[in-house]
Formats: C-alpha cells, sequence, structure tokens
C-alpha cells in the first residue's frame, strides 16, 4: 500500500519523460513531413505557453492536495463496500469508473459556462499537437475532485483512484496530435488522435463532441460522438480566438467575461444565464456561429 501511495504522489511527475520522448518523436515526424511552424504543427510561443501551464498545474495540485487528501480520506472512511487495490479485479473497475466519470466532468466542462471557465485554457491553442495536452487548467484542481469523491464512498482506495486519474491523463496525452491517422478497429472502442482532433474542432460539427477520456464508447452511448470527416478539415481553437500568449489572460479571460456579463445583467434569470448556461447562452437566445447544425437549421427553416 505505501507503494500505492507513493506512486500516486509522483505519477504524473514520473510521466515527464514520457512526455518529452513523445514530443520529440512528434517534432521529427513533422520535419520529415515540413511542417514544424506551419499553420499545423508547432509554433514555439504557442508551445511555451502550454508547457508553462502544465507546470503551474501541478503546482496548483500540490498546493489544492492539502485539503483534497483529508476529505478523499474522511469519505473513504464512510464508504460502502471496501474495494481492495490488492486483488486485480478492483482494478478493471476503477478503470470504468474513473473513465465513466471523466465523460461526465468533461461533457459538464463544455455545458456550464462557470465550469467552461476552468476548461476553457486547454481548447484555447489554435495548434494542435502534443504540447497542446499540457495546456492544462489552472484553476480544476481547486474544486474538480468533488467529481471523483463518490468513487472513495463506494469503496476504492484514494490512492487508487488517483493513479487511475492519472494514468487516464497519461493515455490522453498521446492523442494530441496531427501525425497519427486513423487507426481502423481501435477507434471503435478507444479515444483516439482522430477523435480528440473533433473535439478540439472549432467547426460547427464539432463543437462538443467526443468528451471520452480512454473509452469511446460514453460518447456513443451518450449521443455525443462525431467521427472526423474528411470533408470538413479541423480548424483548432475557439469559437472567437483570444490571439495571445499570455498566460493570466489564457486562464482567466472566461472567468472574467462571466463576471462582467453576470454584472451587468437585468434580473436574476439573466445574470445565473450568464454563470450557469452553456457558452452559447444569452438573453436574446443561442448564439450558435454560423457553421453550427443549429444555425445552419435555423436559417434553412427561416428561408
Amino acid at each position: 500500500m505505501e507503494n500505492l501511495e507513493w506512486l500516486s504522489r509522483y505519477l504524473l511527475v514520473l510521466g515527464i519523460p514520457y512526455f518529452l520522448v513523445l514530443m520529440a518523436l512528434e517534432l521529427w515526424a513533422l520535419h520529415g513531413r515540413g511542417r514544424t511552424t506551419a499553420a499545423k504543427g508547432y509554433e514555439w510561443r504557442d508551445s511555451a505557453t502550454s508547457v508553462s501551464m502544465g507546470a503551474l498545474k501541478l503546482v496548483v495540485m500540490i498546493g489544492c492536495a492539502l485539503y483534497t487528501v483529508p476529505l478523499f480520506a474522511w469519505v473513504y472512511e464512510h464508504r460502502v463496500f471496501t474495494l481492495s487495490p490488492l486483488v486485480w479485479w478492483t482494478w478493471v473497475l476503477l478503470f470504468f469508473a474513473d473513465d465513466f466519470t471523466y465523460y461526465w466532468y468533461h461533457r459538464f466542462a463544455h455545458r456550464v459556462r462557470l465550469l467552461w471557465s476552468e476548461h476553457v485554457n486547454h481548447h484555447s491553442s489554435e495548434h494542435y499537437n502534443l504540447s497542446t495536452a499540457l495546456r492544462q487548467s489552472t484553476l480544476g484542481p481547486a474544486f474538480l475532485f468533488v467529481y471523483w469523491l463518490p468513487l472513495a464512498w463506494i469503496g476504492f482506495h484514494p490512492a487508487a483512484i488517483a493513479v487511475q486519474f492519472g494514468l487516464n491523463l497519461l493515455y490522453q496525452f498521446w492523442i494530441h496530435t496531427e501525425t497519427v491517422g486513423n487507426l481502423g478497429v481501435f477507434e471503435k472502442v478507444f479515444n483516439t488522435p482522430s477523435h480528440h482532433r473533433v473535439h478540439h474542432g472549432s467547426n460547427g460539427i464539432y463543437l462538443d463532441r467526443n468528451y471520452a477520456g480512454i473509452l469511446i464508447i460514453w460518447d456513443k452511448l451518450f449521443g455525443t460522438f462525431q467521427p472526423e470527416r474528411k470533408d470538413v478539415p479541423v480548424r483548432y481553437g475557439l469559437v472567437h480566438d483570444i490571439k495571445t500568449f499570455r498566460i493570466g489572460t489564457v486562464i482567466f479571460h472566461e472567468l472574467a467575461f462571466i463576471v462582467r456579463q453576470a454584472w451587468n445583467a437585468k434580473g436574476l434569470r439573466n445574470k445565473l444565464g450568464w454563470i450557469l448556461g452553456p457558452p452559447e447562452w444569452s438573453p436574446e437566445g443561442p448564439r450558435w456561429p454560423d457553421d453550427h447544425p443549429q444555425a445552419v437549421a435555423a436559417r434553412n427553416q427561416a428561408s
């Protein structure tokens, strides 16, 4: 058990060589294709922002552990079952439970504006490469742990939850690349670079799709799956790109927008709409981008 607790603390730090090796391989592959600094590939200021935000998140996670670790321990003391991490089938159950939890956290993070304000920075890059995977939410560790607390209450050991959560994040690192194409039958069950390119697309047809962590089956089960289309090249970034590499702006721009809009809004309903509504919400009605299926349908109906 001591080894498990040690691994839970240092897993992401141990993953740093894995990050560096894969990024080097990606750069080599992109160089072979002659596009290391083109619209697709790497932009060094962008990558520096992403890597800095990844390092900053580790620091924030360490600080937040001062209260999240005792809280998970307290919930675990009041568990319903005891699912020992020393037996193999506990890890099978935890794999599915963690990935299912990640899907719903990720879906809410895109559909509730206050939660989107912490997740939006991961989508703020107009480039898609392995450094983009490191552009992590800085604010998230302060409160996102609540999604995983029920797993401790069910009976999974907190250290095992932390390890499986870390393994999920490590898996997701390699899918942030354009150098890997369609992977055939693997695509039917697992999240892949092709599926995740869709998720990072700001094209209307790709918005709010493919929330998966490891298993793409959740998106297929819950109606949020969208395959990558050859006739719709992915446009990375946000619907309204922020056009800056300043870390402070990247982290806080959406939260500042929410505060400003809610403060100036008339009536409690509108104030709550700006805070808890989906990102396209406005008092006048949904503000879909022009190429979103909803906007296209509305234009067709009007004509």
